[in-house]
């Protein structure tokens, strides 16, 4: 029988609930779900939420009783905020947070680079946003909360499972002993050690880096900017590197690379943690400032993935996926791409309005996007952690240069996590006018917010539908493009239209934005009869010109892999 902790762990800044376990007991011995997803961190949670956005009903299994243990992810994307937007918590994280957009290295006391994301006037968020992951976990649990098509099972521990071409057979234990739960399809997003990844004996491919590192959350005050600050061969570390970020709360998070040799008990042991800390903050002209431990923990890079997200009726997503350097922010901020990516299409699939092949898509995209992380990421972790005396070589090479050569400064860059391009997608029309266009995001790119009043953008508009965004001034759209719209949305296929530049509402449009300026249609490029088609996920599938029925149906078609759909 599986007994989860059942005492709060212990923070000096998080009240942390333990949640009522669920019990076979209290409830019918057939279990069945149209979706499980393992796992309750925050990846599991998105896909939930995102689902539910789409009428889709899902059991979240999770063998803890509490959030997560620790702040872990702390710096968050505009992308992810973007997300969290579309399933309803952004507005917690931007009330809570510490936005920032600035990156610092120093070498010998010595800054010797400055990296400035760009932060457009349209942008709602920052480029980055900084707070503890439980509290990112614990606005999602309260939105799961509060929608009947979200089932948390707190203390729900898998067990085993198989499957069929009908579904997934699930053994999961609680503290009552085992019952079989019964899924249509199944989501793994139960994290880096995946126990639905190991019994399937499914193997991660890549690589991962010698150099280990200890994270440490102290709550300290120091009077610095919420900034990256990376300090690299510091005299104190000889040859490794310090990261330090700013949290909510008074605290700060250091990160710094134990020497070869040194295992993960010795470097948390009280002693060793109060000296490299008390080391670093003198380094930084603080010597002696009182701190407080909250959490900490010992991390290794690693850059693998699964090279198939889609295994039948179980599908992959965040750390049970893949595993990613940190460097650059990328882990969670990955899987809410990842999740985001799969809820619309399982739920199209769950619903029977798309074809089950629609699911590779998902694969192939964000395997694609893994791997292109994989080779930045590593670009970062070797400048990091060097993993051979030739990358050290090289490395110590740029630090020297770098108090004397600007030119060398770029080379510090970390290559912050940014959205995928999905540019090959099979999802993506052949036959619009990508090619004529002259601005604006192409087919496979993310969307392109627009700031469109003082508290009012452009993806405030867009929801878990597919949205054609016209550019119209007449007062109705035709009726051919009607006709193709009627005819989707009667196959189940959810979409939305947005008519942009006319000054009274267009019938037969959802919404109208009057876009007096010009500014909305001028940053995509777009004239009076043209428009974009945009996934669920908000990336583009397809741009025209000027639109006309037969290639929207088209395009439709093969963007939702709709059953039985006539091209």
């Amino acid at each position: 029988m599986h007994q989860p902790h059942a005492e709060p762990r212990r923070s000096i800044y998080f009240d942390y609930q333990v949640f009522d376990a669920w019990l076979p007991s209290q409830h019918p011995k057939e279990q069945h779900a149209p979706v499980v997803i393992v796992g309750a961190g925050p990846i599991g949670l998105v896909t939930a939420l995102a689902l539910a956005q789409h009428g889709v009903y899902s059991v979240v299994l999770e063998a803890e009783r509490q959030v997560s243990e620790g702040s872990r992810a702390i710096a968050f994307t505009r992308r992810s905020m973007e997300i969290l937007q579309q399933v309803g918590v952004a507005h917690h994280i931007t009330a809570h947070g510490l936005p920032w957009n600035c990156g610092n290295s120093f070498y010998r006391g010595q800054r010797v680079f400055r990296m400035e994301n760009p932060h457009d006037p349209d942008d709602r968020f920052f480029p980055l946003i900084n707070i503890q992951q439980q509290y990112i976990e614990q606005y999602l649990v309260d939105a799961c909360a509060a929608s009947p098509l979200i089932e948390l099972r707190w203390g729900n521990q898998l067990l085993s499972l198989s499957q069929d071409a009908n579904g997934a057979t699930l053994e999961v234990d609680t503290a009552e002993g085992p019952y079989t739960l019964k899924a249509d399809w199944l989501v793994a997003a139960d994290g880096a050690r995946s126990t639905v990844r190991a019994l399937m004996d499914l193997k991660l491919e890549g690589a991962s880096y010698e150099g280990k590192f200890v994270i440490a959350d102290i709550r300290v005050n120091l009077p610095l900017p919420t900034e990256r600050l990376a300090f690299f061969d510091p005299g104190w570390n000889p040859g490794n590197t310090i990261l330090m970020h700013r949290e909510p709360h008074g605290l700060w998070r250091l990160d710094y690379q134990l020497p070869p040799g040194e295992t993960p008990e010795d470097a948390l042991k009280p002693e060793s943690l109060k000296a490299r800390i008390d080391a670093q903050l003198a380094m930084i002209g603080h010597a002696g400032v009182p701190w407080e431990m909250d959490w900490c923990s010992v991390y290794s890079a690693r850059a693998l993935t699964l090279p198939d997200y889609v295994h039948g009726r179980v599908m992959f997503t965040g750390d049970a996926a893949h595993l990613l350097p940190i460097f650059g922010v990328r882990g969670a901020n990955t899987g809410f791409q990842d999740a985001q990516a799969l809820a619309w299409r399982l739920a199209l699939v769950a619903k029977g309005v798309a074809r089950p092949e629609l699911l590779a898509s998902y694969s192939s995209e964000r395997v694609a996007a893994a791997r292109e992380i994989i080779d930045e990421a590593g670009k970062s972790t070797r400048f990091m952690t060097p993993p051979t005396r030739g990358f050290r070589l090289l490395r110590d090479a740029v630090l020297s240069l770098s108090l004397s050569q600007p030119f060398v400064g770029p080379l510090y860059h970390w290559r912050t996590s940014r959205p995928h391009e999905y540019g090959a997608s099979p999802l993506n029309s052949a036959e619009d006018d990508n090619a004529l266009f002259l601005h604006g995001p192409g087919p496979g790119a993310p969307p392109r917010n627009v700031r469109l009043g003082p508290d009012d953008h452009l993806l405030d508009h867009l929801d878990h539908r597919f949205t054609l965004l016209l550019a119209t001034e007449a007062a109705a759209l035709p009726a051919e493009l009607m006709a193709v719209i009627g005819e989707v949305r009667d196959q189940g296929l959810p979409l939305q239209v947005i008519g942009a530049g006319a000054s009274q509402p267009v019938a037969g449009a959802d919404q109208t934005l009057p876009d007096a300026d010009g500014h909305l249609r001028d940053r995509h490029g777009l004239q009076d009869g043209g428009a974009y088609l945009l996934r669920p996920d908000q990336h583009v599938c397809a741009r025209w010109l000027h639109l006309d029925a037969p290639r929207l149906r088209a395009a439709l078609i093969n963007a939702a892999g709709l059953q039985g759909a006539r091209p």
